[in-house]
Protein backbone atom coordinates (compact mmCIF):
# COMPACT_ATOMS: atom_id res chain seq x y z
CA UNK A 1 0.00 0.00 0.00
CA UNK A 2 1.20 3.69 -0.56
CA UNK A 3 1.15 5.48 2.31
CA UNK A 4 2.56 8.91 3.43
CA UNK A 5 2.88 10.26 7.11
CA UNK A 6 0.80 13.40 8.08
CA UNK A 7 0.02 15.38 11.36
CA UNK A 8 -3.65 16.81 12.02
CA UNK A 9 -3.58 20.38 11.50
CA UNK A 10 -5.45 23.61 13.16
CA UNK A 11 -7.26 24.27 9.49
CA UNK A 12 -8.44 20.90 8.87
CA UNK A 13 -10.30 20.56 12.68
CA UNK A 14 -13.97 20.96 13.42
CA UNK A 15 -15.09 23.01 16.92
CA UNK A 16 -14.34 19.68 18.93
CA UNK A 17 -10.92 19.95 17.96
CA UNK A 18 -11.23 16.13 15.81
CA UNK A 19 -10.67 16.32 12.10
CA UNK A 20 -13.42 16.60 10.07
CA UNK A 21 -15.39 14.34 7.64
CA UNK A 22 -14.30 16.78 4.66
CA UNK A 23 -10.79 16.64 5.51
CA UNK A 24 -10.36 13.20 5.51
CA UNK A 25 -11.81 13.16 2.51
CA UNK A 26 -9.06 15.71 0.94
CA UNK A 27 -6.44 13.01 2.72
CA UNK A 28 -7.52 10.25 0.67
CA UNK A 29 -7.67 12.08 -2.54
CA UNK A 30 -4.63 13.73 -1.68
CA UNK A 31 -3.05 10.03 -0.89
CA UNK A 32 -4.09 8.84 -4.79
CA UNK A 33 -3.18 12.07 -6.39
CA UNK A 34 0.49 11.55 -5.22
CA UNK A 35 0.32 7.62 -5.59
CA UNK A 36 -0.24 8.93 -9.24
CA UNK A 37 2.52 11.75 -9.47
CA UNK A 38 5.06 9.18 -7.51
CA UNK A 39 5.08 6.58 -10.49
CA UNK A 40 4.80 9.32 -13.12
CA UNK A 41 0.70 8.82 -14.29
CA UNK A 42 -0.08 12.08 -12.71
CA UNK A 43 -1.83 14.82 -13.71
CA UNK A 44 0.62 15.99 -16.68
CA UNK A 45 0.37 12.87 -17.68
CA UNK A 46 -2.73 12.26 -18.63
CA UNK A 47 -2.93 15.98 -20.06
CA UNK A 48 -0.45 14.64 -22.43
CA UNK A 49 -2.63 11.50 -23.39
CA UNK A 50 -5.95 13.40 -22.83
CA UNK A 51 -7.59 11.54 -20.35
CA UNK A 52 -8.78 12.22 -16.62
CA UNK A 53 -10.28 9.71 -13.72
CA UNK A 54 -13.25 11.09 -12.82
CA UNK A 55 -14.99 9.50 -9.28
CA UNK A 56 -17.94 7.71 -9.62
CA UNK A 57 -18.25 6.93 -5.94
CA UNK A 58 -16.94 6.85 -2.41
CA UNK A 59 -18.35 4.74 0.43
CA UNK A 60 -15.83 5.87 3.66
CA UNK A 61 -15.85 4.21 7.36
CA UNK A 62 -14.60 6.16 10.33
CA UNK A 63 -13.42 4.27 13.41
CA UNK A 64 -12.60 7.28 15.13
CA UNK A 65 -11.86 10.61 13.79
CA UNK A 66 -8.12 11.74 14.87
CA UNK A 67 -7.46 14.72 17.14
CA UNK A 68 -5.95 18.14 16.73
CA UNK A 69 -1.52 17.71 16.01
CA UNK A 70 -2.24 13.58 16.12
CA UNK A 71 0.48 11.85 13.88
CA UNK A 72 -1.52 9.75 11.36
CA UNK A 73 -0.17 7.14 8.38
CA UNK A 74 -2.84 7.79 5.23
CA UNK A 75 -2.48 4.91 2.78
CA UNK A 76 -4.18 4.20 -0.67
CA UNK A 77 -4.06 0.99 -3.57
CA UNK A 78 -5.64 0.15 -6.48
CA UNK A 79 -7.06 -3.35 -6.27
CA UNK A 80 -8.97 -3.70 -9.82
CA UNK A 81 -9.30 -2.32 -13.61
CA UNK A 82 -12.46 -3.63 -15.54
CA UNK A 83 -12.89 -1.62 -18.91
CA UNK A 84 -12.78 2.23 -18.25
CA UNK A 85 -13.27 1.77 -14.45
CA UNK A 86 -10.61 1.37 -11.74
CA UNK A 87 -11.43 0.02 -7.93
CA UNK A 88 -9.04 1.91 -4.88
CA UNK A 89 -9.20 1.54 -1.42
CA UNK A 90 -7.91 4.05 1.02
CA UNK A 91 -6.85 3.82 4.72
CA UNK A 92 -6.08 6.31 7.84
CA UNK A 93 -4.24 4.99 10.52
CA UNK A 94 -2.23 6.09 13.84
CA UNK A 95 1.32 5.92 13.81
CA UNK A 96 0.86 3.01 16.20
CA UNK A 97 -1.35 0.97 13.88
CA UNK A 98 -5.16 1.72 15.03
CA UNK A 99 -7.56 1.85 11.89
CA UNK A 100 -9.08 5.72 11.70
CA UNK A 101 -10.94 4.94 8.60
CA UNK A 102 -10.99 3.18 5.60
CA UNK A 103 -12.39 3.69 1.99
CA UNK A 104 -13.59 2.30 -0.78
CA UNK A 105 -13.56 4.64 -4.46
CA UNK A 106 -14.77 3.31 -7.90
CA UNK A 107 -12.76 5.91 -10.80
CA UNK A 108 -14.09 6.13 -14.58
CA UNK A 109 -11.46 6.75 -17.01
CA UNK A 110 -12.90 9.31 -19.14
CA UNK A 111 -11.12 10.73 -23.02
CA UNK A 112 -11.27 14.46 -22.49
CA UNK A 113 -11.48 15.29 -26.02
CA UNK A 114 -14.08 12.83 -27.02
CA UNK A 115 -15.69 12.90 -23.35
CA UNK A 116 -16.67 9.01 -23.80
CA UNK A 117 -15.28 6.35 -21.61
CA UNK A 118 -11.91 5.18 -22.25
CA UNK A 119 -9.62 1.97 -21.34
CA UNK A 120 -6.86 2.28 -19.55
CA UNK A 121 -3.31 1.94 -21.83
CA UNK A 122 -0.44 -0.80 -21.19
CA UNK A 123 1.34 1.82 -18.78
CA UNK A 124 -1.38 2.59 -16.79
CA UNK A 125 -1.92 -0.99 -16.71
CA UNK A 126 1.73 -1.93 -15.43
CA UNK A 127 1.98 1.14 -13.75
CA UNK A 128 -0.16 0.48 -11.02
CA UNK A 129 0.50 -2.11 -8.67
CA UNK A 130 -2.95 -3.99 -7.75
CA UNK A 131 -3.31 -5.07 -4.07
CA UNK A 132 -5.73 -7.57 -2.27
CA UNK A 133 -9.02 -6.08 -1.49
CA UNK A 134 -9.30 -4.15 1.38
CA UNK A 135 -11.31 -6.29 3.84
CA UNK A 136 -14.77 -4.47 4.87
CA UNK A 137 -18.54 -4.93 4.29
CA UNK A 138 -18.76 -3.36 0.62
CA UNK A 139 -22.01 -1.41 -0.43
CA UNK A 140 -23.84 -0.83 -3.53
CA UNK A 141 -22.78 2.04 -5.73
CA UNK A 142 -26.12 3.62 -6.42
CA UNK A 143 -27.74 5.42 -3.43
CA UNK A 144 -31.56 5.73 -3.33
CA UNK A 145 -32.73 9.14 -2.46
CA UNK A 146 -35.92 8.51 -0.08
CA UNK A 147 -39.77 9.79 -0.89
CA UNK A 148 -40.86 13.51 0.97
CA UNK A 149 -37.34 15.15 1.02
CA UNK A 150 -36.74 18.61 1.91
CA UNK A 151 -35.58 21.50 -0.42
CA UNK A 152 -33.02 23.65 1.33
CA UNK A 153 -31.44 26.90 -0.30
CA UNK A 154 -29.51 26.47 -3.25
CA UNK A 155 -25.90 27.47 -4.06
CA UNK A 156 -24.29 28.83 -7.18
CA UNK A 157 -21.07 27.46 -7.59
CA UNK A 158 -17.96 29.64 -7.36
CA UNK A 159 -14.64 29.61 -8.17
CA UNK A 160 -13.18 28.18 -5.11
CA UNK A 161 -15.86 24.77 -5.64
CA UNK A 162 -13.53 23.94 -8.72
CA UNK A 163 -9.97 21.92 -9.55
CA UNK A 164 -8.18 21.60 -12.23
CA UNK A 165 -10.70 19.82 -14.22
CA UNK A 166 -12.82 23.03 -13.78
CA UNK A 167 -15.73 20.97 -12.37
CA UNK A 168 -16.70 21.12 -8.81
CA UNK A 169 -14.54 19.44 -6.83
CA UNK A 170 -15.63 16.12 -5.17
CA UNK A 171 -15.31 17.17 -1.80
CA UNK A 172 -16.80 19.88 -2.01
CA UNK A 173 -20.22 17.99 -2.88
CA UNK A 174 -19.67 16.95 0.42
CA UNK A 175 -19.54 20.01 1.98
CA UNK A 176 -22.41 21.13 0.26
CA UNK A 177 -24.18 17.95 2.08
CA UNK A 178 -23.12 18.70 5.40
CA UNK A 179 -24.48 22.74 5.50
CA UNK A 180 -27.91 20.76 4.92
CA UNK A 181 -27.66 18.21 8.42
CA UNK A 182 -27.54 18.87 12.21
CA UNK A 183 -23.79 20.56 13.15
CA UNK A 184 -23.45 18.04 15.87
CA UNK A 185 -24.33 14.98 14.04
CA UNK A 186 -21.04 12.40 13.71
CA UNK A 187 -20.75 10.64 10.63
CA UNK A 188 -19.37 7.06 10.64
CA UNK A 189 -20.43 5.94 7.33
CA UNK A 190 -20.15 8.42 4.36
CA UNK A 191 -21.52 7.09 0.58
CA UNK A 192 -21.39 9.70 -2.57
CA UNK A 193 -22.52 8.55 -5.30
CA UNK A 194 -21.71 11.22 -8.31
CA UNK A 195 -23.90 11.22 -11.81
CA UNK A 196 -22.98 14.60 -13.15
CA UNK A 197 -20.35 17.37 -13.31
CA UNK A 198 -21.28 21.09 -11.72
CA UNK A 199 -19.16 23.81 -13.36
CA UNK A 200 -19.24 27.29 -12.50
CA UNK A 201 -22.23 29.22 -12.47
CA UNK A 202 -24.31 26.47 -12.08
CA UNK A 203 -27.23 26.31 -9.65
CA UNK A 204 -26.70 23.44 -6.91
CA UNK A 205 -30.31 22.70 -5.33
CA UNK A 206 -29.94 20.27 -2.34
CA UNK A 207 -33.00 18.38 -1.44
CA UNK A 208 -32.40 16.20 1.87
CA UNK A 209 -34.37 13.28 3.82
CA UNK A 210 -34.07 12.42 7.34
CA UNK A 211 -34.66 8.63 8.18
CA UNK A 212 -36.97 8.03 11.07
CA UNK A 213 -34.71 6.62 13.85
CA UNK A 214 -32.79 10.31 12.76
CA UNK A 215 -29.29 8.16 11.98
CA UNK A 216 -29.31 8.71 8.55
CA UNK A 217 -29.46 11.64 6.26
CA UNK A 218 -29.65 11.51 2.32
CA UNK A 219 -28.79 14.53 0.53
CA UNK A 220 -29.20 14.88 -3.35
CA UNK A 221 -27.49 17.77 -4.71
CA UNK A 222 -29.96 18.86 -8.01
CA UNK A 223 -29.90 20.29 -11.06
CA UNK A 224 -32.35 23.23 -12.07
CA UNK A 225 -34.17 20.38 -13.72
CA UNK A 226 -33.92 18.49 -10.57
CA UNK A 227 -31.51 15.76 -11.89
CA UNK A 228 -28.70 15.09 -9.36
CA UNK A 229 -25.11 15.95 -9.85
CA UNK A 230 -24.26 13.76 -6.36
CA UNK A 231 -26.04 12.16 -3.61
CA UNK A 232 -24.56 12.00 -0.26
CA UNK A 233 -25.61 9.38 2.56
CA UNK A 234 -24.67 9.60 5.67
CA UNK A 235 -25.22 7.37 8.77
CA UNK A 236 -24.19 8.13 11.84
CA UNK A 237 -25.84 9.67 15.10
CA UNK A 238 -26.00 13.34 16.92
CA UNK A 239 -23.47 13.73 19.49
Amino acid sequence: MYTFDSRVRYSEVGVDGNLTIESLIDYFQDCSTFNSEDIGLGVDYLNEVHMVWMLSSWQICVNRYPHLCERIVIGTAPYEFKGFVGYRNFEMKTKEGEVLAYANSIWSLMDIQKMIPAKPNERILTGYVLEEKYPMEYAPRKIAMPDGGKDMEPYTVKQHHLDTNNHVNNGEYVRMAMDCIPKNFCIKQLRVEYKSQAKLGDMVCPIVAESEDCKMYTVSLNKEDGKPYSIVEMTGGVI
